[in-house]
């Protein structure tokens, strides 16, 4: 296929995309249709008919991705009928045309077009995800020196704060540090929160924020107080985790966050030096 009929491929099949009121891009069947050269509506649905199979296959729901409509088409003298349509998901699209005639060019670069578009908005959501852990643990970090220096100001030294912080991992995941360090396979000299899913992340910093909140309007002077304290607001985040079924100690490790750090900053480099470009999955 020539460079000037894939981008005009491309800009056709681009131009036809569609945004619902919530941003969600989708194609309208009917337009896909005539897009992936079937003339007839009868011989297109049968080929739908095995994209709503193959979703179904892969796990993932059928009405998520292809939703049947209405449209009216406009009739000879100023009449109109309503005919039956479907509003496509990216993904709907990719697997339409994988289930297409590949020997219809325009088919063959439907497969590779929304492959691509699939994989692309994969690996954005991917990102986002790792974002929002860097970002969790960052806000922890910072939560936890301003509690180290809360217990500082409050007690006149900051050497409670590791006793402090131990008692409250003991509270929220009923086991000691040590012992879920053993169990996600931590490092000796590395903290915890490092391999830490965003969810727990989260409880950490929820709880060590009302610690902060409460030691400094009850004016705690000693690390029993703080140190109840700090149990207390674990103990209540566990129990709301549990109380929608989340239980911190049976969660899977995540990835060392610096590696994730590391990984992002490779991936921003790269979209900088080549902004043209979606940055490589490494």
């Amino acid at each position: 296929m020539e460079a000037q009929q894939v981008h005009a491929l491309t800009a056709t099949f681009e131009g036809h995309a569609q945004r619902t009121e919530n941003g969600i891009e989708y194609w309208l069947a009917r337009d896909l249709q005539h897009l992936l050269g079937y003339g007839k509506w009868d011989n297109f649905q049968s080929v739908i008919s095995k994209a709503r199979t193959a979703c179904e296959v892969s796990g993932h729901a059928i009405a998520d991705h292809f939703a049947d409509v209405g449209k009216m088409i406009d009739l000879g003298k100023g009449g109109q009928r309503e005919i039956e349509d479907v509003m496509l998901t990216r993904y709907a699209c990719y697997l339409i045309a994988q289930n297409g005639d590949p020997r219809k060019p325009e088919i063959a670069f439907a497969q590779t077009y929304f492959a691509l578009q699939t994989r692309k908005a994969e690996l954005i959501e991917q990102r986002l995800l790792e974002t929002e852990r860097v970002q969790a643990r960052r806000k922890l970090s910072d939560t936890e020196k301003e509690l180290s220096q809360v217990i500082f100001e409050q007690t006149g030294g900051n050497r409670d704060f590791a006793v402090i912080r131990s008692k409250g991992d003991h509270a929220l995941f009923n086991k000691s540090t040590q012992a879920m360090k053993a169990q996600w396979q931590v490092p000796d000299n590395r903290p915890l929160a490092d391999f830490a899913p965003t969810i727990v992340l989260k409880a950490k910093d929820f709880a060590t924020e009302i610690t902060i909140h409460n030691t400094r309007v009850h004016q705690m002077s000693n690390e029993p107080a703080i140190s109840r304290e700090h149990v207390t607001n674990n103990e209540a985040v566990r129990q709301t985790l549990l109380s929608r079924g989340i239980r911190p100690e049976s969660l899977p490790p995540a990835e060392d966050v610096k590696k994730v750090e590391r990984r992002l900053a490779s991936a921003e480099k790269k979209t900088l030096q080549r902004p043209d470009r979606l940055p490589d999955d490494e």
